[in-house]
């Protein structure tokens, strides 16, 4: 796998690694039962937040397994806003992007721009084949946004996880790389 470059820059964002001093901001929004309704497991404790923080902080990229998490934080106004991920999935050249957001970035576009930088990383430096997203079908939001991003549901299993004390249905979604391009040209042309 090819060095990946930070931070990444897009008109409005800075990804890049995660620090110490993100901690409280991490905190803040990944101990609301509001971010952790669509995560797996439950709202974090200051310690699960400090050692996930510790985690990203210090990511490496260098085979299957590996995950890309980077701190999305808008290019006007430092501090940490939320973060995206592009795990490296097993089998040949295939990644799965995810995202989180603190309350008060969501709305903004900051997720779907922060993605759309991951699908570039994967697709054009990494050099993946295809790229899927993984949400409970309840998350309305990230369907959405999925589709702003050209993926296409491929899947809908039924009652997948049991997490949170009920069964959730999982939606799959995805985009080639080749689609990716053709769609990243439509984009260019369009006025």
């Amino acid at each position: 796998m090819p060095e990946i470059t930070l931070p990444i820059r897009t008109e409005r964002l800075i990804l890049r690694r995660f620090e110490a001093s993100d901690l409280d901001a991490f905190h803040a929004y990944h101990s609301l039962a509001e971010t952790a309704r669509f995560l797996p497991g439950p709202a974090k404790s200051y310690t699960e937040s400090m050692e996930r923080v510790g985690r990203y902080a210090n990511f490496v990229f260098e085979k299957e397994g590996d995950w890309v998490a980077l701190a999305i934080e808008p290019a006007d106004q430092a501090g940490l806003q939320g973060e995206v991920v592009l795990k490296w999935l097993p089998g040949r050249a295939q990644g799965e992007v995810g995202w989180a957001l603190a309350p008060g970035a969501r709305g903004k576009g900051y997720a779907t721009e922060a993605a759309e930088a991951m699908l570039r990383l994967g697709f054009e430096e990494l050099g993946l084949h295809r790229i899927e997203a993984r949400l409970d079908e309840l998350n309305a939001a990230s369907a959405e946004l999925c589709c702003r991003l050209g993926m296409r549901q491929e899947a809908r299993h039924v009652d997948k996880w049991h997490y949170k004390g009920q069964w959730a249905t999982e939606l799959i979604y995805a985009v080639l790389a080749d689609e990716w391009r053709v769609d990243q040209a439509l984009k260019r042309t369009r006025p």
